[in-house]
C-alpha cells in the first residue's frame, strides 16, 4: 500500500511552496506523476532545484500559470493531459491571502483572493472534470480553512469569506458528484506554521491568544492528512482533529467562543520562523 498512487496523474495549484509543496511531494513519494503550477517564479526555481536531489526527481513537474487566468489553467490541464491521457488526481491550493479590517481592506485586494483563491479552483475543476468523467475515475481536493467556517477574528472578513465560498462550493459540489466515480473531499486546516502564510502576509500577533496553546500543525500534516484523505475517500477532513470541537462549540455558542478567542490578547508566537521539511512517506493503517 505505500504507493498506492502508482501510475496516477496529479495536479497542485500553488505547488511550489508552503502547503501545496508538501502535498506535491507527498503525491510523488507515493507514487504518483505530479504536475505542480504556480505564479512564482522564484518558488518555482526553488522547488525544481529541491525535486531535482530528491527520491521523486522524475516524478515532479512544474509549470508557470496563473489560476486566475481560465485560459491559462485550461492550458495547462490540457497539455499535462496530452502528455500522461489521464488526471487522477487535481488539488486546489492556490490562494491569495490579505487580513485587515474590513474597512482597511481595499477591494481590489478582496477581489484578488477570491479571482484566486475562488474562481481560480472552479476553473481548475471544471477543466478536469470532464476527462475524469471521461476516464470513470478522479478525486478532486481542495485546500479550505477553519476560518470558513469559524467567523471569530477581526481582519478576517475577506480571507474568511473567501473560504467560506470555497466550503460552500465544494460541498453542494459533493452532491452533484455523489453518483459518480469522481470522489471530492475538502480540507479544513487550522493555522499551519512555517509558511508564507505567516513569513509575509500575516503576522503572528494578529492571532488570538489561544492558538499559542494549541499544537500547531505544519505543510507535512497537512499533506498527511490529504494522502489519508485520498486513500479513505474522506468527504471532510479536518486538520488537527480538535477542530471537531471547536466547530460544535461555535455552532452552540458562538458568543462565547468569541469571547473565549479574545482572552489573553493577541498572539505571540512567530509561527512564520517554524521550520520544516518532509520527511518521506508515513506508515498508512489498513482500511477499515
Amino acid at each position: 500500500m505505500s504507493e498506492f498512487l502508482a501510475g496516477q496523474v496529479a495536479l497542485v495549484t500553488g505547488g511550489a511552496q508552503g502547503i501545496g509543496w508538501a502535498i506535491a511531494q507527498a503525491l510523488a513519494d507515493y507514487g504518483a506523476q505530479v504536475f505542480v503550477c504556480d505564479i512564482a517564479a522564484e518558488y518555482l526555481a526553488e522547488a525544481k532545484a529541491a525535486t531535482a536531489v530528491s527520491p521523486w526527481a522524475s516524478q515532479i513537474h512544474f509549470s508557470l500559470c496563473d489560476v486566475s487566468d481560465q485560459a491559462a489553467v485550461e492550458e495547462w490541464v490540457t497539455a499535462v493531459y496530452r502528455q500522461t491521457g489521464r488526471i487522477d488526481i487535481l488539488v486546489n491550493n492556490a490562494v491569495y491571502v490579505r487580513w485587515d479590517l474590513a474597512e482597511n481592506l481595499p477591494a481590489a485586494d478582496v477581489e484578488k483572493m477570491m479571482q484566486v483563491g475562488y474562481f481560480g479552483m472552479v476553473y481548475a475543476t471544471q477543466a478536469v472534470l470532464p476527462l475524469m468523467r471521461q476516464a470513470g475515475r478522479g478525486q478532486v481536493v481542495t485546500i479550505g480553512s477553519s476560518v470558513g467556517k469559524l467567523f471569530v477574528t477581526p481582519t478576517l472578513a475577506g480571507y474568511s469569506a473567501l473560504k467560506a465560498a470555497v466550503d460552500a462550493y465544494v460541498q453542494i459540489l459533493q452532491l452533484e458528484m455523489a453518483h459518480s466515480p469522481i470522489h471530492v473531499m475538502l480540507v479544513r486546516p487550522a493555522a499551519v506554521a512555517g509558511t508564507n502564510f505567516f513569513r509575509q502576509h500575516v503576522a503572528s500577533s494578529k492571532m488570538p491568544r489561544w492558538v499559542d496553546f494549541a499544537p500547531y500543525i505544519t505543510p507535512p500534516d497537512v499533506a498527511k492528512a490529504v494522502i489519508e484523505g485520498l486513500r479513505r475517500h474522506r468527504s471532510v477532513v479536518n486538520v488537527p482533529g480538535y477542530l471537531n470541537v471547536v466547530y460544535a462549540l461555535f455552532t452552540l455558542a458562538p458568543r462565547l467562543l468569541c469571547r473565549l478567542m479574545r482572552l489573553g490578547g493577541n498572539g505571540r508566537h512567530d509561527y512564520g520562523q517554524v521550520q520544516w521539511h518532509y520527511e518521506g512517506r508515513q506508515k498508512l493503517p489498513p482500511t477499515a
